[in-house]
């Protein structure tokens, strides 16, 4: 009986050299995994995270071939990774990061230490390393399905807190503030334009300025009525 052997069949043995050499080379090239926040550097602004799978390793045995014996290692701790937060034009958006948050932590393709230490684009690369668990950058937004979030509107923008107390929700035609307690605090001026205002409180309402209260350009303290009489009369509009 002829036997032919088929096309993968014939390369194989020759292959199979390159394809035990690019596995090693995939094995040490990192691009970017989940973690978990360990600390967080408010004043450098980095945060030290554990990633979050572990790598299965294979063993080498005396001749060079791979075993089959493999086990699950976790990678260290990466210490010093910088966070990734919105942030141009002189405006950010800051996140209290805590410990036990979860991020994806992406590689860069050189090492990152001039730029860090110096910003700018004068920077050469202080080691020959390429996508190295050294040069990572900490990404806030990704979360496992452990920690997904109750009433994910599907209607518009909400800035809001994980469990849904504090909500700033944009839509199409409004917005919403929901909060147990709201400040505004405005240095010179704050100015609201409508057609209605409308102003409730299920207490009390309360108004107070360092200076004069105006209503409709009248001095609330100082006003006075016209039309006054005497006794249980009733007086006339403000003067």
């Amino acid at each position: 009986m002829n036997w032919t052997p088929t096309l993968s069949e014939r390369i194989a043995p020759k292959t199979a050299p390159i394809f035990e050499a690019l596995a090693a080379f995939a094995q040490q090239m990192r691009v970017s995994m989940p973690a978990v926040v360990v600390s967080f550097d408010a004043t450098k602004q980095t945060v030290s995270v554990q990633p979050a799978i572990k790598e299965i390793v294979a063993y080498l045995e005396a001749g060079g071939l791979w075993n089959n014996n493999t086990e699950a290692i976790p990678l260290p701790v990466l210490q010093d990774v910088p966070v990734v937060v919105p942030r141009a034009g002189g405006f950010t958006i800051t996140l209290p990061i805590q410990p036990g948050d979860e991020c994806l932590v992406v590689f860069g393709d050189t090492c990152i230490d001039a730029w860090w230490q110096s910003g700018g684009t004068d920077n050469t690369q202080i080691e020959q390393r390429r996508h190295d668990l050294s040069d990572g950058f900490a990404f806030f937004g990704c979360w496992s399905q452990p920690r997904v979030l109750s009433n994910y509107s599907t209607t518009g923008l909400q800035v809001r807190s994980d469990d849904g107390n504090t909500v700033v929700d944009v839509q199409s035609n409004q917005i919403t503030l929901t909060a147990q307690n709201v400040t505004i605090n405005a240095g010179s001026t704050a100015t609201i334009q409508a057609g209605t205002i409308n102003i409730e409180g299920s207490s009390a309402v309360n108004i107070s300025a360092s200076g004069n209260t105006k209503i409709e350009d009248k001095t609330f303290l100082e006003h006075l009525h016209s039309g006054v009489q005497p006794g249980g009369g009733t007086s006339g509009p403000v003067a």
